[in-house]
């Protein structure tokens, strides 16, 4: 398209264009849900050692280790193997886990509802929180300001178990305000679930927070710093006007990114809280998959975090490119 006829104005930034990267993002993400399928399942079959000799045990006869190993298909080529596991991964069906009773489908979604609660209060939290500080900080300076940074810093120096391990002893051994093990679920007892999830959403929200304060600060405080604010400023708008109504509109996109970044680092995190409170989600079972070399097992559960995280980028794709149209051009 020559520059004559190449939209202009708010013709490049409207349904079309949002359109165009939606789709973009779209493939983008199930060429990525390919591609971690095909390295995990690689590096699975790589380390896996003799997985028949380890679900039998070391006193089984290399006869039934050979019967196991026929039976679960690993004699068979590496992409034979991939490619049956695909096809069926792509048809809903992540396969028969080989150390636990159910089904990897059921294994998986049977726990993942509790991952997401805490991940998805934890999210929720840390962008509250964060946004909150960030801003005053940028805003005002002084000793909030010097409080953020130095917050960021041990946020980031700090490991979320240590922050998991000194909760539990002050508010859960000490002063026994919450739970310090185990999962109560929301429709059996609300005020029992909300003592199960404080302490670890607490721990999960803690490097979080650290991080996405620091974007919003350094965002909000590149923004203050461009012309249009001067600008609206002599129009005689107020600086709370200026700040709340464009300002954090134009910082909200690195903002958001980080965000995401996060997210994934918490469903990591997820992992290690977990197995600290004794909370049955994805964590254990991760744990347990993996030292039992379950490749089913473990490739359900890494499938369904990629997707996991694949959507919520999307959303935080989509968000930024309606709060910044610019962004749809990339």
């Amino acid at each position: 398209m020559s520059p004559t006829n190449r939209p202009r104005g708010p013709q490049r930034f409207g349904f079309d264009s949002m359109l165009k990267f939606t789709i973009r993002r779209i493939l983008s993400g199930v060429v990525l849900l390919f591609a971690v399928s095909f390295v995990a399942y690689f590096l699975l079959h790589l380390g896996s050692g003799n997985v028949a000799r380890n679900l039998l045990g070391v006193n089984a006869t290399q006869a039934d280790v050979a019967q196991l190993n026929e039976q679960l298909g690993l004699n068979r080529p590496f992409f034979v193997q991939y490619t049956d596991w695909l096809t069926n991964a792509i048809q809903l069906n992540l396969g028969d886990s080989w150390s636990f009773p159910e089904t990897v489908t059921e294994s998986v979604f049977g726990r993942l509802h509790v991952t997401l609660t805490i991940v998805g209060i934890t999210t929720i939290l840390a962008a509250l929180v964060s946004v909150v500080i960030g801003v005053l900080a940028a805003v005002r300076g002084g000793w909030i300001d010097r409080f953020v940074q130095f917050f960021g810093l041990i946020g980031f120096a700090v490991p979320g178990f240590l922050i998991a391990f000194f909760l539990v002893q002050v508010f859960a051994l000490q002063f026994k305000l919450f739970d310090a093990i185990g999962y109560t679920e929301l429709g059996d007892d609300p005020s029992g679930w909300v003592k199960s999830i404080t302490l670890p959403v607490i721990a999960l929200a803690f490097g979080g927070i650290a991080g996405v304060s620091q974007q919003v600060r350094g965002a909000v405080k590149d923004a203050l710093e461009m012309d249009y604010v001067r600008t609206l400023r002599a129009r005689g708008l107020s600086f709370s006007r200026v700040v709340y109504k464009h300002v954090m509109r134009n910082a909200g996109g690195p903002a958001l990114s980080i965000l995401g970044v996060q997210f994934v680092g918490m469903m990591g995190g997820a992992v290690v809280i977990e197995q600290i409170f004794a909370i049955p989600g994805l964590g254990p079972f991760a744990v347990s998959a993996t030292r039992a070399t379950d490749i089913p097992a473990v490739m359900g559960l890494v499938i369904t975090t990629a997707v996991i995280v694949v959507i919520v980028n999307l959303v935080i794709d989509l968000l930024s490119a309606a709060l910044n149209p610019k962004v749809r051009l990339s």
